[in-house]
């Protein structure tokens, strides 16, 4: 299989300042997505899915949070005595670290590169929400004898790249006398004279790195037509199993148009919202056009309308928020708002 010859390779050293409230304690590949989900599930599992059984994550800031989700790589079936889940955190601060695929990043981890037996390598952020088959990216790649593809939705770059690991070996080996610091530069100079082709993805992608467009990525997966096209059995996405009970609705509960996960107790009325896991909703609260993060707790009598709330966030009762659809109001992870009760 072709696949088994890719090298997967994720960057995720990216830190964006327009999604800066939540990632105060956590990578941009750590964001929780879609009620279960984190960010880096989506590249992950395409990967895997495609046959790739090596993986290496170059990681940078605030990056516990992401170690503690991936473990071992278990859940990708990469807990394994040959190849599998590789961490290789930037060894200093520098700001040339800074840049997706920075081959001074990767420079200081030649051996991983070196002792790979796979011939292609599969770069990509940590923060693109598809589902993609990357062995017929590599297919195109090769038939159309390319030295790189990047793969592009509606003719716009997701930053995911084929090559062979020869050239990015050569590329890390020779960017101090090239000038080439990342793999977009290479791409990009007129002098480089690679071969670069666009392989188009034709189904749902999502590049996450604002507020704003967390929010409303969120909320597109409560339309059935984005839902079919990220979601499939023949290619899962996968994430850390938590075993908790089922969601408990109580008599006076409303749900419409929403995803709600699992071990919530709903007490009060959600619309058009995306509820993690393990978060209650208080009798007589109304939730709507909103994202709750796990484990968050609102207690009875709150409205909340385009709103995001991270992790371990408390409101108690009566609490009143509202966002607007271009500027959802965030509340930080564990923020504490209003008079709560005991219970």
């Amino acid at each position: 299989m072709m696949a088994m010859n890719m090298l997967g390779i994720i960057d995720a050293t990216t830190y964006k300042e327009d999604i800066s409230d939540l990632i105060k304690n956590r990578s941009m590949a750590a964001i929780p997505f879609g009620g279960r989900y984190r960010l880096i599930d989506f590249v992950l599992s395409n990967m895997v899915n495609s046959g790739i059984r090596s993986v290496a994550i170059f990681p940078k800031y605030q990056y516990r949070s992401l170690m503690d989700h991936l473990g071992s790589g278990k859940q990708w079936d990469l807990n394994r005595k040959r190849d599998g889940l590789f961490f290789f955190p930037s060894p200093t601060s520098s700001q040339e670290y800074d840049e997706f695929a920075s081959f001074r990043q990767f420079s200081d981890h030649l051996d991983y590169f070196s002792r790979s037996s796979q011939e292609y390598a599969v770069i990509a952020n940590s923060y693109t929400v598809c589902n993609i088959d990357l062995q017929k990216v590599l297919h195109q790649h090769l038939s159309m004898g390319c030295d790189i593809t990047e793969v592009t939705s509606m003719g716009k770059p997701l930053e995911i790249y084929i090559l062979s690991k020869d050239l990015l070996l050569n590329l890390i080996h020779g960017y101090q006398h090239t000038g080439f610091r990342t793999l977009q530069e290479a791409i990009a100079n007129e002098y480089s004279q690679f071969q670069v082709c666009q392989y188009e993805h034709g189904e749902y992608a999502a590049v996450v790195d604002s507020i704003q467009n967390y929010y409303q990525y969120n909320l597109d997966l409560l339309k059935p037509q984005v839902w079919k096209q990220l979601f499939m059995k023949n290619r899962p996405i996968l994430t850390k199993v938590k075993d908790e009970p089922p969601t408990k609705y109580y008599k006076e509960s409303s749900v419409k148009n929403s995803i709600i996960a699992n071990g919530c107790k709903i007490e009060g009325t959600v619309e058009n919202s995306i509820i993690f896991r393990s978060v209650h909703v208080g009798k007589g609260t109304v939730i709507k056009n909103s994202i709750i993060m796990q484990k968050s707790q609102v207690q009875d009598n709150c409205f909340l309308e385009n709103v995001v709330l991270d992790k371990d966030v408390k409101l108690g009762t009566g609490v009143e928020l509202r966002g607007s659809i271009h500027a959802p109001q965030v509340l930080r992870k564990g923020t504490v708002q209003g008079a709560l009760m005991n219970s």
